[in-house]
């Protein structure tokens, strides 16, 4: 089912989406998840994370790949909450997604260094 929406946008903005306005449900939707995740400070390290794992950086910056101290520290608290009272089903989902995403860069860097042990 498809809607109608009008917007007013500035000029500027205007023209630049006109080349594009096939593709405007697509960019909404793009942009709505970024928004999402940019509001959602306990998923901003591992969006930043992502971001980074997507320009494809060259080996050696994925072995240099650190968690944000930011993700860091949420992970250490929910780590401790985990120990202390444990998890709300919503922290629960967020410690999987931090586990699933660990297991990603872990994939990635043994990756780099295959390739980096073959240069």
């Amino acid at each position: 089912m498809l809607a109608t929406v009008k917007i007013d946008l500035p000029q500027e903005l205007a023209a630049r989406l006109q080349p594009v306005d096939d593709q405007l449900p697509r960019i909404l939707e793009l942009g709505l998840r970024e928004l999402n995740a940019v509001t959602q400070p306990e998923f901003a390290g591992a969006a930043d994370i992502l971001e980074f794992l997507a320009s494809l950086p060259e080996p050696e910056e994925i072995v240099a790949l650190r968690p944000s101290k930011a993700l860091e520290d949420r992970v250490r608290d929910l780590l401790e909450k985990n120990r202390t009272v444990g998890l709300t089903a919503d922290e629960q989902r967020e410690w999987e997604q931090y586990e699933y995403l660990e297991h990603l860069v872990r994939r990635a860097k043994a990756r780099a260094y295959l390739k980096l042990k073959g240069s």
